[in-house]
């Protein structure tokens, strides 16, 4: 058996707009949640300079080629479009990511766009946000825009970033509680949005290719006991597959339902959701992987949150079906998160298995504090294990017959972590700032930078 990627494996590297670009109110650009959401840690580094990208996109684009890689996945920041949500377009916005663009195609990179990444405008938040119906039409107007805008060059996009994260931490990611019945009803709103970027990019970009871009954590049973497998089924329908069974079939699974019915939720729908839901469809699968997750049954009432400490606390979501469990089976880093890179072959193949998609991973990494040594080196092992385990069982998906396309780590460069600041770095490329001191931004190459180039470089 041929134990090589195969040549045309898209290898590549991912950010997001909002945690590396900087330049939050320059050229036009509006307000986003993530630049007004509270932060509980006012220690740790916001978003106004974060890693300063907007001005060395072309710098750091420069360092990408000199990695080798063929693909780029960025996200487009709304408000530098649409400094309102909707409404009368901004240019620079429009040429800046044009720019961008090209610089990425003058080393034969593919972008790999992220219409919406955490960001949502603030204007929009401030009218109901994703509770209104009326920011399903703003992000349709908003798809259609950059389609259109760049469809010549872009044949690949993503829609909205890890929606199952954003609702199910919502505290972590927007800084507020959503009520549960709310919480839904933006589920619902958020995948219709999807469903009308898939239609509008097939209709509007030649060639045009789009994929949801869920978070995906397998979730195990604690033990073999009957009720951790049916809190295991409950969880992974309610974390997991309740986002891509409406991506890919246009459905609400029968688990995700009783779910619903058990918590009384009733959703909404609008005239031609049903239609929609059934006739969009994506192209591609897109998958963040960073761990597994392992739960049972709780046994009395309020018991669900015992063990949170022991486990990742963004996984711990909804109430009433399962609580977290430390599986002894599994190490830990040092902010943590469990380490499997089995799970994630064993996630690949369930998934599909379940919607027999091409896959792309567009996440995958360690975040650890690095430390730049006196002769600007940055020595991280840790990164590089952690990478080397986990491409090694992408490699091992792919022999077991999963249709793996790419692999996109997190992150290209250090960025600002959504809840640690820069303290918690994933780039191949350090930025030389702090928390507290943003310094002149200056860019070393990690060992990881180097490995990354080698595994590409031979497959």
């Amino acid at each position: 058996m041929n134990k090589t990627f195969p040549k045309d494996f898209l290898w590549g590297a991912s950010i997001s707009a909002h945690q590396t670009e900087g330049a939050y109110a320059t050229d036009g650009k509006g307000l986003s949640v993530q630049d007004t959401r509270p932060r509980d840690n006012h220690e740790i580094a916001d978003f106004t300079v974060a890693v300063d990208h907007y001005h060395h996109y072309k710098e750091d684009i420069a360092l990408l080629a000199e990695l080798g890689i063929k693909i780029f996945r960025f996200s487009i920041a709304w408000t530098r479009i649409f400094p309102h949500g909707r409404g009368e377009i901004n240019q620079k916005g429009l040429d800046h990511y044009s720019d961008v663009i090209d610089e990425l195609l003058k080393y034969h990179i593919q972008p790999y766009i992220t219409l919406s990444h955490f960001d949502l405008p603030q204007a929009l938040e401030d009218e109901g946000g994703w509770s209104n119906r009326a920011t399903v039409t703003a992000f349709k107007e908003y798809a259609e825009t950059l389609f259109k805008a760049y469809g010549d060059r872009v044949t690949h996009w993503l829609t909205i970033n890890e929606p199952n994260i954003m609702l199910l931490v919502d505290r972590k990611i927007l800084g507020k509680e959503i009520p549960l019945n709310e919480k839904y009803q933006q589920f619902h709103h958020l995948m219709m949005a999807e469903k009308y970027a898939f239609d509008r990019c097939h209709t509007l970009v030649p060639g045009g290719q789009i994929g949801p871009v869920p978070n995906i954590s397998l979730v195990y049973p604690a033990t073999s006991k009957p009720e951790d497998n049916q809190a295991a089924l409950y969880f992974n329908s309610v974390r997991n597959w309740a986002y891509l069974d409406f991506a890919c079939f246009g459905r609400y699974n029968a688990v995700f339902s009783d779910y619903l019915c058990q918590n009384n939720i009733d959703i909404t729908f609008a005239p031609g959701d049903a239609d929609l839901m059934k006739t969009a469809l994506p192209d591609f699968v897109a998958m963040n992987f960073y761990t597994t997750v392992t739960v049972e049954q709780p046994t009395t009432t309020g018991d669900m949150k015992n063990g949170i400490s022991d486990q990742q606390s963004e996984d711990i979501m909804e109430r009433g079906f399962y609580k977290g469990f430390t599986n002894t089976y599994l190490k830990k880093n040092a902010f943590n998160w469990t380490i499997d890179p089995l799970g994630l072959k064993t996630t690949l193949q369930t998934l599909y298995d379940r919607y027999h998609l091409p896959i792309i991973i567009t996440e995958n990494g360690l975040g650890a504090e690095d430390h730049l040594t006196d002769d600007e080196k940055i020595h991280d092992e840790y990164r590089i294990d952690y990478l080397a385990q986990h491409t090694e069982q992408c490699l091992a998906a792919i022999h077991a017959g999963v249709e793996l396309i790419g692999y996109s780590p997190w992150s290209a460069i250090d960025l600002i972590s959504v809840h640690e600041g820069i303290k918690k770095r994933y780039g191949f490329i350090y930025v030389d700032r702090t928390d507290a001191d943003e310094k002149a931004q200056k860019r070393y190459k990690k060992d990881s930078f180097y490995w990354y180039q080698k595994l590409i470089e031979e497959g």
